[in-house]
């Protein structure tokens, strides 16, 4: 079974996706424009360049962190406000189904 991006856009928190290199961080944005995402403003995800770390949001729309989230992301911290902080390795759930 294929995972999804829209099964991550279900977790209960704060999804924060980690893209290692250009093939993966490529990939992440032509799955999450098949499976319907944009980013806020309604652009298609391949019409832009992907960030190392995106995050995935439950209204079907991706967006790019900042530095806060890229602080957030490597610092191990638990929680982005109020929400829970879920690190997913993209190449590791695609190839694996591994979640944290």
């Amino acid at each position: 079974m294929s995972k999804t991006i829209k099964e991550l856009s279900k977790l209960n928190g704060r999804v924060y996706v980690y893209l290692a290199d250009d093939e993966i961080g490529n990939a992440f944005m032509e799955q999450a424009e098949s499976e319907g995402f944009t980013f806020g403003d309604g652009v298609k995800p391949t019409k832009r360049k992907y960030d190392r770390v995106m995050a995935v949001n439950t209204d079907q729309t991706i967006n790019y962190v900042g530095v806060f989230g890229h602080m957030a992301y490597g610092s191990g911290a638990k929680t982005v406000g109020d929400n829970l902080l879920i690190r997913v390795n993209y190449k590791n759930y695609i190839e694996k189904g591994l979640l944290p």
